[in-house]
Order: C-alpha cells, then sequence, then structure tokens
C-alpha cells in the first residue's frame, strides 16, 4: 500500500544499545550557531526537507478522509504540514502534534507535553504518528502505551532498526548529525528487528504492514543510512474500529 515499502519482514537480530549522554531533564532548546553548527545546520536542510516529503508519502495511504492524527514529537511540524500539502491526502485531515518544547513558528497546532504522559483521553485520535521518537525517549515503552492508548485506529511509527555492516556506528554518527546541532538530546537507543518483534507481541499489536528497507534521503545518503537501517510499520492498535 505504502510507496515506500521495499520488502517486508526480514531476518532478526538481537542486541541494544544505550549511550546515555543526555541528561533527563536537558531542555529541547535551539542553541547559539558557531561556524561548525551553522555548517552541519546548512547541509541537513535538504536531508531534512527529502525525509520529511517521502516520508509523508508513506503515511498517507494509511489516512481517511476526515481523520483526526496526532503528530507525536512533532517538532516545528513540518511532517503534518507536508502531509495536508500533498495533493493526494485525504479530505478533512485535522492533524496537530505534542512536543517537549515547543518551537517558534510551528506549522501546526502544538501542544507541550512531558515526553512521557499524552495529554489526551484515550481513542481521541485515529491515528498517531511517532517518527524518529522513540530512539530519543527516555522511557520508549511508556510512550508507546501512551500511544497506543489515545488512538482509535493506528500507531505509525518510523525509526531505526540494527541491521547490517556497521549499522550502529553509522546510526550514531548519523544521529548525532542530524539532532545534536538543534538541541536535540541524543540516547542512541536503536532497536534490532527482533526487539520491533517483541515490542509489537507485548504491546498486542497487529501488523497492518512492516517496512524492511526504506529509502528517504537523497541517494548518496541512502548508501550510508538508508535502506535496512529504516523501519517503517504501521500498527493496528487493540480493539480498532474499522
Amino acid at each position: 500500500r505504502s510507496s515506500c515499502i521495499h520488502s517486508m519482514r526480514t531476518g532478526r537480530e538481537d542486541g541494544d544499545f544505550v549511550m546515555p549522554h543526555a541528561r533527563r531533564d536537558e531542555p529541547l532548546t535551539q542553541r547559539n550557531d558557531g561556524p561548525l553548527r551553522a555548517f552541519v545546520k546548512r547541509l541537513h536542510a535538504p536531508i531534512h526537507t527529502s525525509r520529511i516529503q517521502a516520508l509523508a508519502r508513506c503515511v498517507i495511504p494509511y489516512l481517511r478522509e476526515g481523520d483526526r492524527v496526532l503528530d507525536v514529537g512533532c517538532g516545528t511540524g513540518f511532517l503534518g504540514k507536508a502531509i495536508l500539502e500533498t495533493p493526494s491526502c485525504p479530505a478533512r485531515i485535522h492533524i496537530h502534534g505534542v512536543e517537549r518544547s515547543r518551537r517558534d513558528h510551528e506549522l501546526i497546532d502544538v501542544q507541550a507535553y512531558d515526553g512521557l504522559t499524552i495529554p489526551y483521553g484515550e481513542k481521541t485520535h485515529d491515528v498517531v504518528i511517532l517518527a524518529d521518537v522513540l530512539h530519543h525517549a527516555w522511557e520508549p515503552e511508556r510512550l508507546m502505551r501512551e500511544c497506543i492508548r489515545v488512538s482509535r485506529r493506528l500507531v505509525i511509527i518510523k525509526d531505526h532498526q540494527v541491521k547490517g555492516l556497521l549499522a550502529r556506528p553509522r546510526l550514531v554518527l548519523f544521529d548525532w548529525v542530524a539532532n545534536a546541532p538543534f538541541g536535540v538530546p541524543c540516547l542512541y537507543r536503536f532497536w534490532t528487528a527482533a526487539q520491533w518483534t517483541e515490542t509489537c507481541r507485548r504491546h498486542r499489536l497487529a501488523i497492518e504492514d512492516e517496512v524492511a528497507s526504506t529509502d528517504l534521503y537523497p541517494r548518496w545518503l541512502n548508501l550510508l543510512i538508508g535502506g535496512a537501517l529504516q523501519y517503517f510499520a504501521v500498527f493496528r492498535v487493540p480493539d480498532a474500529t474499522r
């Protein structure tokens, strides 16, 4: 169904990796730009644009007319805006977000939250999106439970998986480059395919689609960080509405 699908459900690996360099209470604030930081931001801009546009194309096939969508850890709201502006987006979609620290110039409606408890009631949204958020979460299992709690139908996850040659070092380097210049703490907690499978089982999620290889970036960067290092899955929550 999704244009970002390359292959489905490949082999599993074991292991975990935690490098808690950031403090739990470290705020997500923009830092003053030195020359190196400013250069990294300029380099990252076209990569970010490519990622957002590709993610929007991945998500839209699972949305329905009139859906209420929550983007958890939405940042400024680039993904929500891109979804709404894509011609194939269903009509009357409402997208808003929650974020640990409110940013300037937000592109969708955003509400601050503590990174743990989503400030909405049970089954208040049709679809919840977690785009590259869980590996930054201090308590990813708790955040998963919260996303499931507020969703009536789907939880859509884009994250990473540890698979392939030098997968962890490549993910650590890219995560630092993509986030440190923007003041986002990096925990480097990347799951293996086996851990994603176990998470799905533990939370009683049904797999609507699971993507084993995804290219979101410019072609040259996909060779380094694309493919099997990118994880995209669409989960149907327990007792989901049809």
